[in-house]
């Protein structure tokens, strides 16, 4: 009996050996597809990644939503509203646009944006606000199609910039980004994981190239923004 029982678990300890290398190796599958995407913007974006003295001369700033805290800007999205500030005092661009969230009417990301800007120096006609911006790829898309936007220095976060770098460029626009860099705490951890997920979001926009949620017609403030800073200097 007991070699009947030590023959039948020499038997099953192979079929066990097997079954743990088949889930191994889908785990590993598994990884690698959700990461693939992450590492498919890394590759592809990074040599258009740059800091403030980096950056080239482009008529355009683009600065992304970052959340609101008691209806000021958050320290991320500040971080990234002053490093747009550098640019503009550097000469680097003549406008800014700043693409965020006013989906309802207690929450207005863009008008706290463009007034931190203005506070700081920078003429009203020159801060376009885009009251759209409701992810990533609709700021992109929204700002070519509808404020014109044909080249310009994006900026945001180092773990995000490279998403917005590859979703801008899809939609039409000679792209460069400002990474700003952030002490790496909890948050920076979060964003950074929640990249993970957003990089196959990104992957399908691209291939896809949908409509942003909200188009309507072409406004011409980035226009009137440049035209002012012709005129004025």
């Amino acid at each position: 009996m007991g070699r009947r029982t030590r023959a039948a678990w020499r038997a099953v300890r192979p079929v066990g050996r097997r079954r743990q290398r088949r889930w191994f190796q889908a785990v590993v599958l598994c990884s690698a597809l959700g990461l693939a995407p992450s590492a498919w913007l890394y590759l592809t974006q990074s040599a258009k990644v740059g800091t403030v003295a980096d950056a080239p001369e482009a008529p355009v700033a683009v600065v992304f939503g970052a959340g609101l805290m008691d209806g000021a800007p958050s320290p991320y999205l500040a971080h990234r509203l002053d490093a747009a500030l550098e640019l503009y005092r550097a000469h680097k661009v003549r406008a800014i646009l700043v693409t965020g969230d006013n989906g309802t009417v207690r929450y207005d990301e863009t008008d706290a944006m463009r007034g931190y800007l203005i506070d700081r120096g920078v003429p009203g006609v020159r801060v376009v606000g885009d009251y759209a911006g409701f992810d990533t790829w609709d700021s992109c898309a929204r700002a070519h199609r509808i404020f014109g936007v044909d080249r310009a220095v994006l900026v945001s976060q180092t773990f995000h910039v490279r998403r917005a770098l590859a979703l801008c460029r899809a939609a039409g626009i000679d792209a460069y980004a400002v990474g700003v860099e952030e002490r790496h705490d909890t948050t920076w951890e979060y964003g950074g994981l929640r990249e993970i997920g957003s990089a196959a979001k990104a992957a399908a926009s691209v291939l896809l190239r949908p409509d942003p949620t909200l188009l309507g017609p072409r406004e011409d403030g980035v226009a009137r923004a440049l035209a002012d800073a012709d005129a004025n200097g």
